[in-house]
This record gives C-alpha cells, structure tokens and sequence, in this order.
C-alpha cells in the first residue's frame, strides 16, 4: 500500500470539508513596569530605589484564549497565561508556565463551565468594584491574596442572566504544583485518600450590574493541611494551619455607581481564620475601602483609593491612600505616576508596596511609595 498517497488524501479531505465550525485564538498579553521609590524600606529607615518585580499599574502577562463553536449557541472555550517579570524575565506564579490561569470549558445559554487552575469568586467579584485593582499600591498591599486569588484542581461556573451574574468555584486541592498560590499560604497542596478536605476550597459570588450602578457579594472558604499557612502581612510570622478543620474565610460587600463621567467604589473585605484546635487563636481582619476614577479627557485618567485595615487580635491597624494619573499615548500604550502613604498603628509593619520582598518597615513606621511606569498592551 502506498501510505503516501494515503495521506496526502487524507489531508487533502480533511482541507475540503464544509466549515461546520468556527474557531479562534486570540495571543494577547500586557508588559508593565517602571521605576519605584520606597521610604523606610526596613526597621532603619532606608529608602530603597527599585524596578518592582511583581506589579506597576498592572501585572505583566501573556497569553492565549481560544473558543469554538459548537452549535445550538455552545461553545469550548479555553485559557492559557502566564506571569513574568520584565526587570528579570523570570515567570510569576513560582515559576509556573500558565500561572494565572490554565481552564478549559464549555460555555452556552446557562454560562460557563471549565476545568483547571481559575481565579476564585474572591478576585472575580473586586472587577468593577475596585478602581486600582492589582496595582502597585492598592488593595493587595494589605491582603496579598486578594490579588493572587486562584486554585488548582477546580472546577467553576460563571452566569449572567438579566443583569445578575452568579458564579461559584470547587477546588479539590489549591496548589497542586507545590509552589503556592501567594505569600503567606504555604504550600498546600491537596485531598489525601485519608482525608477527602485536606486543601480543598470553594467560593460563590452574586453580583447585579444595571447601566449607573452594581453591587456584589462573595464568600471564599480554604481548609487547611500539610504545609499550609496563613499570613496577615502585618508583620506577625505566618502560623500554620495543618488540620483540614483549618478554616481560612473571606467575606466581602462592594458595590459601584457612575455619573458625570465619573466612577465611585465602595467596599468592606473581612477575613477570618479559625484553627480547629483551641490552642491555635482565632484572627479576624476588616479591611473597608472608597474610591473614584475620573476620565478628564480622552487621553488623561486620575484615580484614586483610601484603605483601612484593622486586626484586633495582632493590635495591627493601617491607612493607605493612593493617587494614581495615566496618560494614554494610544490605545494600547499609556504612561503613568502612582503616589501612596501608608500609615502603621504602633505594632504593624504593613508595606505600602506589593511589588516584591523586601520592603518592609519597622513596627510603627509610615511609608511613602512612588513609581513612574510605562505600559503596553498587545
């Protein structure tokens, strides 16, 4: 048999087939950075000078997003992206190749379903409730997680009917690949045959968009296990957290409204972690936030939030104020400067930047950030 002429057949067939379906991959990718300054970077009062590794206005990325359609309004739908940092070229996520998000699913008239390593209803519900976002100086600077908030191992639904959005995810073992999921948590990596909760994780979101306004609810649970931890990033050491009747909680409330060309948020995040064993204390945090972003004109942004973190239990309190103007050169390209003062009660020693490790002031001591940046998206 001449196998040859069997194959060119086939491929020739397969090139003359009807288009029964349309597909597509769209490659995109956002690059940010700039140059930062930090007073009181450590307990002697240094100021530091820095390319930050982790964020500017936005964190670097790359990826890939695909779709099929399937007919009967179904589609497969799929997400690979990863991290990295430009002052290093080096990837974020510990390493991870599709660090911020590897799913795959289907999507149709009921929502989304997909599959993988997906952000938790945590991150999801802050979209347009949170002005800044992940940058630099934002809400990420008193709780890291918020920004990094992803599972492996799980399993999602996201749904919009009527202008209400409904959305949930399972997660049987947070951090499969051993490199955490953000600072703080350790490295918690699954269920064991001997214990069916051991890192699992789950979240659920109800969120209401109408043209002026939106509110949003969400709540996220994480069990504890092998390796696991839990940092307030006050300054207090993490503890750790190895029982599966761990609990590691966050609630939050926020909500939006628009007029005049301007945006106004609003917003209450609270955090609880309770051990199952009394010998290990309960902590809570409330973190309550307000902010406003301003268009002034079609080239030129001014925003800005205020943040305040109290934690009874580790006598830890914080108040961080952020100005951020962005000047849009194109599209895609926008320059920009972020200013922000953190002020720490006499025992915490929050960082005004989540740019990267070492930063951290001495117990009591404010501190000032600034960055100039450029970013570009493709």
């Amino acid at each position: 048999m001449n196998y040859s002429k069997y194959y060119i057949s086939l491929v020739g067939a397969l090139f003359t087939m009807p288009a029964f379906c349309q597909s597509s991959v769209i490659f995109y990718g956002i690059v940010d950075t700039g140059i930062e300054y930090i007073s009181h970077a450590n307990a002697s009062g240094d100021k530091l000078f820095r390319m930050p590794a982790i964020t500017g206005s936005l964190p670097s990325r790359w990826g890939l997003r695909g779709s099929e359609d399937l007919g009967g309004g179904y589609k497969a739908v799929f997400t690979l992206e990863g991290g990295f940092n430009l002052r290093g070229g080096d990837l974020g996520q510990g390493g991870r190749l599709f660090g911020r998000q590897s799913w795959v699913g289907v999507s149709g008239p009921f929502g989304t379903v997909s599959f993988g390593r997906q952000y938790t209803m945590t991150y999801l519900a802050l979209l347009d409730n949170d002005v800044l976002g992940p940058a630099i100086y934002s809400l990420g600077s008193l709780d890291a997680y918020v920004p990094n908030a992803r599972s492996d191992n799980s399993i999602a639904y996201k749904g919009t009917f009527a202008g209400f959005t409904l959305g949930a995810t399972y997660s049987f073992g947070r951090d499969s690949a051993g490199t955490g999921n953000s600072p703080g948590q350790g490295t918690c990596a699954g269920s064991i045959a001997s214990d069916f909760n051991q890192c699992r994780g789950w979240s659920a979101m109800v969120k209401y968009d109408a043209p002026m306004f939106g509110v949003v609810a969400s709540y996220e649970e994480q069990r504890g296990g092998t390796n696991a931890a839990f940092s307030f990033f006050d300054g207090v050491a993490p503890v750790a957290i190895a029982s599966s009747g761990d609990k590691d909680t966050r609630i939050q409330a926020n909500a939006y409204v628009r007029f005049s060309g301007v945006k106004i948020v609003g917003g209450w995040l609270g955090r609880s972690v309770e051990p199952a064993s009394a010998s290990t204390a309960s902590v809570r945090s409330n973190i309550y936030y307000a902010g406003a972003s301003y268009l002034v004109t079609p080239f030129l942004n001014v925003d800005g939030e205020a943040y305040r973190i109290i934690n009874r239990e580790h006598d830890t309190r914080a108040t961080l104020s952020t100005v951020r103007v962005m000047y849009f050169l194109s599209k895609r390209s926008a320059v920009y400067t972020q200013v922000a003062y953190l002020a720490n009660s006499t025992h915490a020693r929050y960082g005004v930047s989540s740019g990267g490790a070492g930063a951290t002031p001495g117990a009591g001591m404010g501190q000032t950030g600034a960055m100039v940046g450029l970013r570009h998206l493709f």
